[in-house]
């Protein structure tokens, strides 16, 4: 029983010790997929995981980069959600390909929906054009749950190389492939039709993976400490 008993504890301890390493990354707000071309157009979906056990996630609000406007922005519906997208005037107006940018969206608000604890939503928007002076957009969010609860996701990724602790969501543009064409405001549109994101079911891939590699390294652990105590318990 002895014997038992320890495995089971050694067995206890490595699964905390895999869930306290794979949960935090699964638990911010983040965008999917997280990269795009530089200067075409794209489909993205904010993720909100409901991080409380005892209130809901009941309004998001995403801000839209000012430094670097986008000219169309739409937003999917979502079932029991109400969105409100705001315009603002930029100081100085921005020249893009299709004129001069003198408004943008500069916030999009979910409300009336419920995001209940253990549970996430996914808040899909089409736009662009992206820009090509930059390597990331960075959009900060506010999540608000029904105890009055707001968490700030608005940090800057760190230098160092570590994790904000409440880190925006990042979307990294990299250099358009030399052999696509430039997208257009309508093949946007129709990038916001309702079909199922190929890269956001990766993501989910990556996070079950995560968890597998770490029951494995649980398992491991079990293991080595079950051939220690078999040894000790040999005959001399």
């Amino acid at each position: 029983m002895s014997f038992v008993r320890r495995a089971a504890t050694v067995f206890a301890a490595a699964t905390a010790l895999t869930a306290g390493l794979a949960l935090p990354a699964l638990a911010h707000v983040t965008i999917q997929p997280g990269t795009a071309e530089q200067g075409g157009f794209t489909k993205v979906a904010f993720r909100v995981p409901n991080e409380r056990d005892n209130a809901s996630t009941t309004k998001i609000e995403i801000s839209f980069p000012a430094d670097h406007p986008l000219a169309f922005v739409s937003v999917k519906p979502v079932p029991g959600w109400e969105a409100k997208v705001t315009e603002s005037k930029l100081p100085t107006p921005v020249k893009t390909e299709y004129g001069d940018l003198e408004e943008a969206v500069t916030t999009v608000v979910w409300s009336g929906g419920k995001i209940n604890p253990g549970e996430f939503q996914e808040f899909e928007v089409s736009m662009g054009q992206l820009p090509k002076d930059t390597d990331q957009l960075m959009f900060p969010t506010k999540q608000t749950y029904s105890n009055g609860e707001v968490v700030d996701w608005s940090e800057a990724p760190k230098t160092d190389g570590t994790e904000a602790e409440h880190p925006a969501p990042l979307l990294k543009l990299v250099p358009a492939a030399a052999s696509s064409p430039s997208a257009s405001p309508s093949t946007a549109a129709a990038a916001a039709s309702p079909t199922v994101t190929p890269v956001a079911a990766g993501s989910s891939s990556d996070g079950t993976a995560r968890l597998l590699g770490g029951a494995g390294l649980a398992v491991g652990v079990i293991g080595i400490v079950i051939g220690a105590l078999g040894l000790r318990r040999r005959p001399a």
